[in-house]
């Protein structure tokens, strides 16, 4: 077993639980990162990959690697077509579970998600959730919101908490330990993050926003090491114990994300929460792994939801 694996395998057990492989739908499968993440969740037996796309492109990428006589479906897209559109309409046909990134921007690809009449929007919001592994924590942290919302309000934090606790949920973690992140630990209404993040669990206290503990504010530090707390006298015991980030917005988010994927070497996957699918998020730049254990989270979603309504 991979390290990766390892790291994601209460997420992967979940997800190979499934009694039939999940359709995931991935719009624009005309790159290589997507394709090969897509077949290696074939491979595990939790999906079967419905390539939407440019044909031409998508078949020489199959040749390329090798998978043409492997289990999928195509659906090929003219050039000038919306492809997320596209896969969209597959999925609202009853031809798809989940709905994958693919080579499209993210403006592109969020787009036709956040349109009414494609009627993918279930929650108050959408966020996305990032669920990342770092050597120096036991626990796989959640991250959100990192893509969606760029400087979401009070409200929509709170609504952003309900969807992480959803995705831990659907993934085994109950009643999860949500660190609001803050510069520092102490408000002062010079920094209106430590005053937002004071709000909102002071709120949660009187009437809880989900099934959680939520503690702000607290920067980096003190989320994840018990001796960072000890050294600033910081009393928490749920300090190296949290299950999630609450992100003060996009840019802070995204930030975190990308400089740990990129320079501490993390294992991570990606989800957007709220929607009424299970919505797998990855980037042009993201590795095989990274999208194979989006798809895998994605799967464990549908698992869950397949298994709470028999």
């Amino acid at each position: 077993m991979n390290v990766f694996e390892k790291e994601f395998d209460f997420v992967l057990s979940r997800a190979k639980s499934l009694k039939n492989p999940a359709r995931v739908v991935v719009a624009g499968a005309d790159h290589e990162s997507f394709i090969q993440a897509v077949f290696e969740a074939e491979a595990a037996g939790f999906a079967i990959p419905v390539l939407v796309g440019s044909e031409e492109k998508i078949m020489a990428l199959l040749e390329k690697f090798n998978l043409k006589d492997r289990r999928y479906q195509l659906c090929a897209v003219d050039e000038g077509e919306n492809v997320v559109q596209h896969a969209i309409d597959v999925i609202n046909l009853g031809m798809g579970d989940i709905l994958m990134r693919g080579n499209t921007s993210t403006r592109d690809f969020l787009m036709p998600i956040l349109h009414k009449g494609n009627k993918l929007i279930k929650n108050e919001v959408l966020s996305e959730v990032a669920l990342i592994k770092v050597p120096y924590y036991d626990k796989v942290l959640a991250l959100s919101d990192v893509s969606m919302i760029i400087h979401p309000s009070i409200e929509q934090r709170k609504s952003i908490i309900k969807n992480i606790v959803e995705v831990l949920s659907h993934l085994g973690v109950e009643h999860p330990n949500i660190a609001v992140l803050s510069l520092v630990e102490k408000p002062s209404f010079h920094m209106r993050d430590t005053v937002e993040a004071q709000t909102i669990a002071l709120s949660h206290k009187q009437e809880p926003i989900a099934d959680c503990e939520v503690v702000g504010p607290i920067p980096w530090d003190l989320i994840v090491s018990k001796e960072a707390a000890r050294l600033k006298n910081y009393n928490c015991d749920l300090c190296g114990e949290f299950d999630a980030v609450l992100m003060p917005g996009v840019m802070a988010g995204n930030t975190v994300m990308k400089v740990l994927l990129m320079s501490a070497n993390v294992n991570s996957a990606g989800v957007i929460a709220g929607a009424s699918i299970p919505i797998a998020v990855t980037s042009r730049s993201s590795s095989v792994e990274h999208g194979f254990l989006s798809l895998a989270v994605c799967a464990a979603m549908f698992e869950y939801d397949k298994t709470h309504k028999e």
